[in-house]
């Protein structure tokens, strides 16, 4: 018998495979090596027996069979478990990646595929001049969405040719630590902020990094549409099933590349996966603007997302916008900005105000007085078996309620039903053309959710009681600095849709050179001729025809972020005690179990309410618990249970920013909502 020691002291041979480009010289090499002996040794022994010279320093060894990367090159061998069966790849950490943008653009560049994905995603947006990273990710493309591809590859005679961006010359791209960002390097303002063209000033920022001011144009300016033809041959997700396989692919962000099976020379998906955008400002974010607005375009033009007709024409009007008046007027519109606005309302604001230090000169409200609105509306409750029921009431809404009442004259008696609106979904049922002004109303109920539907007379009501229902769902009540805002976003929204046909576009439709059918979805396509469809967007076109070219795609993505389905991802779980599937939306501040038949929501739960939330690795069940003993379970089946969990941590992580810190962000804390404990 031989002793621990004996034996530990016993050296033993590993294989490794050694990644380069030489091929006169040999690629695998036998070592000589012990237990003890740190990785940094190992990689030491290697480069000696491979006598090239050239840079190792961006070379690690990668376990195969373990899927993971050795960089810990103060550990031993054996604390790091490698024995003689192990198969190492010694090769390079950053290889090249191409990614598809928002806007449909493919660019080229090297990534550090040893890196988490979520600080991988951090240097590529370094490298692209996009500020806040963490809101975006990489993205597996669908298998429906490959296969439509191939089909078409297949079917065109010539061979398909991809225009790709090369941005191989960045500091990343080399191998080195990411540089801080144009954006960080002073205080300047780094595009105008109307026409989005990097200023003179900065200008030659842009001769050390591979965002030239041609790639700048490339990625901060919108291009010709595709032609419907194109739009008909990509993938469209026609029901909830088809959308939450869209989102199955999500990137592991506590993880590297490699650890996911991806490839030098892969493709991925770029994309905005949390819909929270903060601190948008067009001195800074010409690129992230572009991009945001891209990929809402495109989200309405595959349909991703449900819209009205009368909104899809708003829309193509933006569209047709860009692609008439690049050559933009350097006439800018005057702003005001009131107390504390949303992002995009921030941005708009931004074109002519600096919002430092705000207004001093407001006269504040008196906060002890708590607001309230009181008018008369018209209720409609649904009924299974009959017509609606259409009756007018006198409606008071004080606080986060809504109370009824048969006139005015009993509103100091009890109601005839109050209705607290926390937690409720609110949904717009608007018709400008029709003077239909609806708000639609799912308040949670012990079976479900209570469908109440409220009817207004005229635009500045529908605002006034749209704003309270919504901040009402968000459990804010008027008094909150953000109601007075609020109701502007939603009239200045009624105003785009709000539009007469001028004579001048009647007898002139090709006074904006166009194909209508760029801008809208296939479904209306289908339903119009080409010269209606044209008629119809230049109706639109005349409220936006005086907007900047950064002021029209602000104002899309305000448009995009008043649709019902805004900032929702879809998947498919099995709740716990359910014999059937649902659908699981996540949003910034709520999860809303659907009905996968119908689409109806039958319960919706908010952050603001959770106490806490944990995975079962084991049986891979996400578990829940919120305020008032509620708790939830479920099982996801069309991805795996680490993508949800993944998005409830980074939606809570993303809610802790203020714009008081600078731009660092506390990746550890982003990992440890994120990360999980498999």
């Amino acid at each position: 018998m031989i002793s621990s020691s004996e034996y530990g002291s016993h050296s033993w041979e590993l294989l490794v495979t050694v990644d380069h480009q030489h091929e006169e010289v040999q690629k695998e090499f036998l070592l000589q090596v012990t237990g003890d002996l740190h990785i940094g040794g190992v990689m030491l022994k290697l480069v000696e027996q491979i006598e090239i010279p050239q840079d190792w320093s961006d070379y690690a060894l990668w376990w195969e069979q373990k899927k993971c990367w050795l960089l810990k090159t103060h550990w031993t061998l054996d604390k790091c478990g490698v024995q003689a069966d192990a198969k190492l790849i010694f090769t390079t950490q950053h290889k090249m990646l191409r990614l598809r943008l928002p806007n449909m653009k493919t660019v080229r560049l090297k990534v550090c595929f040893s890196s988490v994905v979520f600080r991988a995603v951090s240097d590529i947006c370094k490298i692209l001049n996009i500020r806040r990273s963490e809101e975006l990710s990489l993205l597996k493309q669908s298998e429906d969405a490959l296969k439509k591809k191939k089909r078409k590859d297949k079917n065109s005679k010539e061979p398909v040719t991809e225009d790709i961006l090369n941005l191989c010359n960045s500091p990343v791209s080399s191998g080195l630590s990411g540089s801080p960002g144009l954006y960080s390097k002073v205080m300047t303002p780094l595009y105008d902020p109307v026409s989005g063209t990097p200023t003179s000033s900065t200008i030659t920022w842009f001769s050390d990094s591979p965002l030239t001011e041609q790639n700048c144009s490339i990625l901060a300016f919108s291009h010709p549409n595709c032609s419907p033809e194109t739009l008909a041959e990509m993938y469209q997700p026609r029901t909830l099933a088809d959308k939450a396989k869209l989102n199955a692919g999500w990137l592991d962000s506590s993880r590297s590349l490699m650890e996911q099976d991806i490839l030098e020379d892969d493709q991925l998906l770029l994309r905005f996966k949390y819909y929270t955008f903060f601190d948008l400002n067009p001195k800074y974010d010409a690129v992230r603007i572009n991009q945001i607005y891209e990929q809402a375009r495109w989200a309405i033009l595959l349909e991703e997302i449900d819209c009205t007709e009368e909104e899809m024409l708003i829309f193509a009007a933006l569209q047709a916008y860009h692609v008439s008046k690049l050559s933009v007027s350097s006439e800018t519109q005057d702003f005001t900005c009131e107390s504390e606005v949303d992002e995009v309302e921030a941005a708009l604001s931004n074109l002519e105000v600096t919002l430092e230090g705000g207004n001093t000169s407001n006269i504040l409200e008196d906060i002890t007085d708590i607001p309230k609105l009181a008018d008369n509306l018209r209720l409609i409750r649904p009924r299974k078996l009959s017509l609606k029921a259409i009756k007018p009431y006198w409606f008071v809404f004080k606080d986060t309620s809504v109370s009824y009442f048969k006139n005015k004259e009993s509103a100091q008696g009890e109601p005839i039903e109050k209705l607290n609106l926390k937690g409720c979904e609110v949904v717009p049922d608007v018709n400008v053309a029709a003077k239909k002004f609806g708000i639609k109303l799912l308040i949670p109920v012990a079976d479900g959710m209570n469908e109440v539907y409220l009817r207004c007379e005229n635009e500045t009501q529908y605002a006034r009681w749209m704003a309270a229902c919504v901040l009402a769902s968000k459990g804010k009540t008027m008094a909150d600095s953000s109601y007075h805002p609020e109701v502007h976003k939603i009239l200045s929204f009624l105003k785009m849709k709000n539009w007469t046909m001028s004579h001048q576009a009647v007898s002139d439709p090709g006074s904006i050179d166009m194909k209508p059918e760029c801008f809208v979805s296939l479904r209306y396509t289908k339903k119009y001729k080409s010269k209606q469809l044209a008629a119809r967007i230049l109706e639109a076109h005349q409220n936006v025809s005086q907007m900047t070219l950064v002021e029209a795609k602000l104002h899309f993505i305000q448009a995009w972020q008043s649709l019902p389905e805004f900032g929702l991802s879809y998947y498919i779980v099995r709740f716990k005690g359910s014999k059937k599937d649902d659908v699981l939306g996540v949003s910034y501040n709520r999860l809303i179990r659907i009905d996968i038949a119908t689409g109806d929501p039958i319960t919706t739960w908010r952050f603001s309410n959770m106490k806490q939330w944990n995975v079962n690795w084991e049986i891979r069940q996400v578990a829940i618990e919120f305020d008032q003993n509620v708790s939830i379970a479920f099982t996801c089946r069309s991805a795996d249970c680490k993508i949800i969990h993944e998005y409830i941590g980074g939606y809570i992580f993303l809610s802790t920013r203020s714009k008081d810190q600078n731009e660092t962000l506390d990746e550890d804390l982003f990992h440890k909502l994120t990360g999980g404990q498999e």
